[in-house]
């Protein structure tokens, strides 16, 4: 058998990771029309009353929750988000997805109990067509730090840089990878690290970004694009058919 690398060796899992090249030379977005800073974060709520004790696991009868830019993503349980915007159905969601945290921090230091307990809900980030999008994509130390695969549905996405500490735009821009990064619809955010990425909207729709360990979506560290139709007949999301099934 080969010898491997131990399960919580980041830095060679990140030194692998980072050497991946695009074959071809791509068309890496240099405009941006929005930049986004998105925290990752664990965290802790309170259980509400009468909660079974098995779903109370985290320190002093509490719950672990998750979160990104300390909002902690609450999936509809009736009406799809899809549904409610095509159909303008109120009451589903909110646009106000922060676009950058409420609250800024050392991110990877101590952070305060303050910042342990996220506000729940289902905000959305609106984004018209066309749109060059960057997301500076950071973890934190909130409860405590944690390695995460962020998954974006709908989408490829440029890897432009990963990294560890704060995220300084002085001076790690400098990093970026603007030749040849990798596309991907998947990066790794070490732990106590940062990535970047960027994409093109051009897909109309509402796409879901989140972390792909099961239980971190289910805990809430997820948020939804909502990327409006373009002009033209290609750049539109077709309706529904007549017939299709009903939830």
């Amino acid at each position: 058998m080969p010898s491997l690398p131990a399960y919580n060796d980041t830095a060679t899992a990140t030194a692998f990771t980072t050497s991946f090249r695009s074959l071809r030379k791509p068309i890496v977005p240099t405009k941006i029309d929005h930049n986004l800073f998105i925290t990752m974060g664990l965290g802790i709520n309170q259980c509400p009353p009468k909660t079974r004790a098995r779903n109370c696991q985290a320190p002093n009868g509490t719950r672990f929750t998750a979160s990104m830019n300390n909002v902690s993503f609450v999936l509809p349980s009736n009406i799809s988000i899809l549904q409610a915007y095509r159909q303008g159905i109120p009451g589903v969601f909110t646009t106000d997805f922060p676009a950058k945290p409420p609250v800024t921090f050392d991110y990877t230091g101590n952070v305060s109990r303050s910042l342990w307990q996220p506000t729940r809900g289902t905000k959305v980030y609106k984004l018209k067509y066309g749109s060059r999008v960057q997301i500076v994509l950071k973890g934190t130390n909130i409860f405590t730090a944690e390695n995460h695969p962020i998954h974006l549905h709908g989408y490829d996405f440029y890897i432009l840089a990963e990294g560890f500490g704060n995220f300084n735009p002085k001076t790690d821009t400098a990093k970026f990878n603007l030749v040849d990064p990798p596309l991907r619809n998947t990066v790794s955010l070490p732990v106590k690290g940062w990535a970047v990425i960027r994409f093109v909207a051009d897909n109309p729709g509402t796409w879901i970004m989140h972390c792909h360990l099961d239980v971190h979506i289910g805990w809430g560290l997820a948020t939804v694009f909502v990327v409006e139709d373009g002009p033209g007949p290609m750049q539109k999301l077709e309706q529904p058919p007549p017939d299709l099934p009903v939830c």
